[in-house]
C-alpha cells in the first residue's frame, strides 16, 4: 500500500532526490518549508556530515556499471538492456590510501534540490561535499566477506544509503548498493547521460503496480549475484574474490525493503532480508521463505505497528516461517532510516522526533546486528529483546 502526497517535497530534499508527487508514502507526508526560506538558511548552518563508521576496517569504495543486454528495460523497452549503478563498499587493507570518494556528485545533487525550489550553489555544494567516508578502489582486506545488497527507496538514489553502507564495510562485509535504472530522480551513467524517473511517472499514471517495481529489482539482484559471484566475476570488479558468496544478505528503505523479500522468493542465494519501513507488495506462498531469516524494522506509529493501517506488514509476519523480528522505533518517520535525518537537521526541515545521531545509530545497530547474527553466527543479544542502550526501539510480537 502506498499512498503519495506533494506535502513531502521538504522530506525529499531531506534524501537530497527531487520526486513527483507520487513517490512519497502518505505517513511521510509533513509540512513543507517554501524553497525561499531554505535557499536563505542553508549558507547559516553548519557543515553537513554523517557519523563516521564504527567499525576496526577503513572503507574502500568502488563504483560499477553493470548492463543485462538479455532482458529489456521494464520501463524504457527502447533502452540498450537494463543498466545498474552500484557502489561497492568493503573492507580495507591496513594502511592503503587512495583518493577519497565523493558523496554524491554535484551534478546529481543540482539536479534533486532544482526539484524542491533549491538552486544557490552553496546548498549543492554542502549535499555533494559531504564525507562518505571511502577511498576509491583502495586494497581490501584480506579474506572473504559477506555480501550485502542495499536498495533504496522509489524515487532514491543509492547514495541515501551510504551511512548504512560504510558501517556495514567497516564490520567486515562487501556492500552493493544499488540504483536501478528510471526509478530514481537522477541517476548519471558514465556516458554522462542522466536518467529520471521514469516509474515514478507511470505509477502516477496507474500503468504500473508495486508489485511490478519489486518484480523487476529482484531481476535486477539476481543479475548482480551473478555477475559479482559467476564466472565474470573478476572482469565485473577486480575483488570480487573477496566476496563469500555462500552469505549473502538484502536490506532495503522503502519499496527497497520489499523488493528484499521478492528477491529472497526468486533466489535462493539470498539468505537472510530486511525491510525498513516498506509497505510489502509480494505475498508470500505457503512456505515462507523457506526457512530463511528475515526483520522487520519500521516506525512506531499508525502505520507499522501491529494491526496498523498497513495490513501488509501483519499479513508478512504470519507468512514468515524462519527467525523473525518485527522492531518499531519510536519517533521515527519514513525516512529515519535512511541518511535523511542528518540532511534534515543541517537544513531545519521538518522530521521525525528522533534526533538525527539516535537515527542513524538505531538503524546501523540493529541492521548490523541482524546480518552478525545471520550471515556469521554470532550471538546478538540486542536482537533478543529491549535493550537499554536504544530505549526507542520496541520489539512486537504480534
Amino acid at each position: 500500500m502506498i499512498a503519495f502526497s506533494r506535502a513531502a517535497a521538504a522530506a525529499l530534499l531531506a534524501c537530497a532526490v527531487a520526486l513527483p508527487a507520487t513517490t512519497l508514502p502518505a505517513h511521510a507526508a509533513t509540512p513543507a518549508a517554501p524553497a525561499a526560506s531554505l535557499r536563505a538558511a542553508a549558507p547559516a548552518v553548519p557543515a553537513l556530515e554523517l557519523p563516521a563508521p564504527t567499525g576496526r576496517f577503513a572503507v574502500g569504495s568502488s563504483v560499477l556499471h553493470l548492463v543485462d543486454r538479455s532482458r529489456p528495460d521494464p520501463w524504457v523497452p527502447t533502452a540498450d538492456g537494463r543498466e545498474l549503478m552500484v557502489t561497492m563498499h568493503y573492507p580495507a587493507a591496513r594502511g592503503t590510501q587512495g583518493p577519497p570518494a565523493p558523496y554524491v556528485s554535484e551534478e546529481v545533487a543540482r539536479t534533486v534540490l532544482s526539484g524542491v525550489g533549491v538552486t544557490d550553489p552553496a546548498s549543492v555544494k554542502a549535499v555533494a561535499g559531504m564525507t562518505a567516508y571511502s577511498s576509491l578502489d583502495v586494497r581490501p582486506a584480506p579474506g572473504r566477506h559477506p555480501l550485502v545488497v542495499l536498495s533504496p527507496g522509489f524515487g532514491m538514489p543509492r547514495f541515501t544509503l551510504t551511512s548504512l553502507a560504510t558501517e556495514l564495510a567497516s564490520r567486515g562485509y562487501a556492500v552493493a548498493s544499488v540504483d536501478h535504472a528510471y526509478e530514481a530522480s537522477a541517476i548519471v551513467v558514465p556516458d554522462g547521460r542522466m536518467l529520471g524517473c521514469v516509474a515514478c511517472e507511470a505509477l502516477e499514471a496507474g500503468r504500473i503496480k508495486g508489485a511490478d517495481v519489486t518484480a523487476a529489482r529482484a531481476a535486477d539482484v539476481r543479475f548482480l549475484l551473478d555477475r559479482l559471484t559467476g564466472p565474470r566475476a573478476a572482469a565485473t570488479w577486480p575483488y570480487a574474490r573477496t566476496i563469500d558468496q555462500s552469505r549473502v544478505g538484502m536490506a532495503g528503505h522503502s519499496i527497497g525493503g520489499a523488493a528484499a523479500e521478492a528477491a529472497m522468493l526468486a533466489d535462493r542465494r539470498v539468505d537472510a532480508g530486511v525491510n525498513m519501513d516498506g509497505s510489502f507488495w509480494d505475498k508470500l506462498p505457503a512456505g515462507g521463505l523457506g526457512g530463511r531469516p528475515f526483520l522487520m524494522l519500521g516506525t512506531d506509529d499508525e502505520m507499522h505497528r501491529p494491526g496498523g493501517v498497513d495490513k501488509s506488514w501483519d499479513t508478512t509476519w504470519r507468512a514468515l516461517d524462519g527467525w523473525k523480528r518485527w522492531l518499531t522505533v519510536s519517533g521515527a518517520d519514513h525516512f529515519t532510516f535512511t541518511d535523511a535525518p542528518v540532511i534534515q537537521q543541517h537544513f531545519g526541515l521538518p522530521a521525525g522526533d528522533i534526533p538525527a545521531d539516535r537515527a542513524l545509530a538505531v538503524t546501523r545497530a540493529y541492521v548490523t546486528a541482524f546480518f552478525d547474527r545471520q550471515l556469521r553466527g554470532l550471538p546478538q543479544p540486542l536482537l533478543a529483546g529491549p535493550s537499554p542502550l536504544h530505549p526507542e526501539v520496541h520489539f512486537q510480537q504480534p
